[in-house]
């Protein structure tokens, strides 16, 4: 933006030249110096309209890449929180994700109160007997994850790689605990996925933080910092959430 201000502004005082070249420089000069000004006035006319015109397709492509790379990342999310609940934690290694949505089962359970003895309160109460609650968990059966979740796709098979921008590019992928509590996270750099635009373009990219953007340098889904598991974008780039 400050550099198509600058531009609009020599344009404006080259236009106020031309006008005072017009009144006070002699005849035989004039025709030579009004061409030369006019070349510049649209060679600056020129350079503010590409860079204009280059920003306006940096944000067409953005959007694009940036949709392809959250629905993978939004798989990746997916599949962590059904790995998380078989096993009580995420994993940060892709094999041993992809090879869980190739085979797990996730129990489907239901939950049901019983009355009991309460053995402990009878003694204490001289045998008169006392009941208590417990809960029961019951798994009435298995769904697989696979179908569940891609529904016939194969695409799980390569959750790992980015699919666009710098070729051969791979998510990301980290898990731990914060407090007891499972976390993990998936991310890839804005430049891995923007590679091959305007490197000016790009670090601006970067540094966005607005609430219709995708803040900071790189695509996310949950965190390490905190036990979180949403991505960092808006809703606007995908249809999946």
């Amino acid at each position: 933006m400050n550099v198509i201000i600058a531009i609009v502004v020599i344009i404006i005082l080259t236009i106020g030249i031309v006008w005072l070249i017009d009144k006070f420089v002699p005849k035989k000069i004039k025709p030579v110096l009004n061409i030369l000004l006019w070349v510049l006035i649209i060679f600056l006319g020129y350079t503010t309209y590409m860079s204009v015109y280059r920003e306006i397709e940096f944000n067409e492509l953005k959007q694009k890449r940036f949709a392809v790379v959250i629905d993978r990342l939004i798989d990746i999310r997916d599949s962590q929180l059904a790995y998380k609940d078989v096993n009580g934690s995420y994993t940060d290694s892709f094999d041993k994700l992809i090879n869980f949505v190739e085979t797990g089962k996730v129990p489907i359970t239901q939950r049901r109160d019983t009355l009991v003895l309460d053995e402990e309160r009878t003694k204490a109460f001289g045998g008169v007997e006392t009941m208590k609650t417990l809960t029961l968990i019951d798994t009435l059966s298995y769904y697989s994850v696979k179908d569940s979740l891609f529904n016939g796709s194969d695409r799980y098979k390569k959750m790992m790689n980015v699919g666009i921008g710098k070729e051969g590019a791979k998510f990301t992928l980290k898990a731990g605990k914060i407090d007891e509590f499972p976390v993990f996270e998936a991310s890839i750099d804005k430049s891995v996925i923007l590679d091959g635009q305007e490197p000016y373009l790009i670090e601006k990219e970067k540094q966005v933080m607005s609430v219709d953007g995708v803040n900071g340098p790189a695509l996310t889904v949950g965190s390490m910092d905190e036990v979180f598991t949403k991505g960092n974008w808006p809703k606007s780039y995908t249809n999946k959430e």
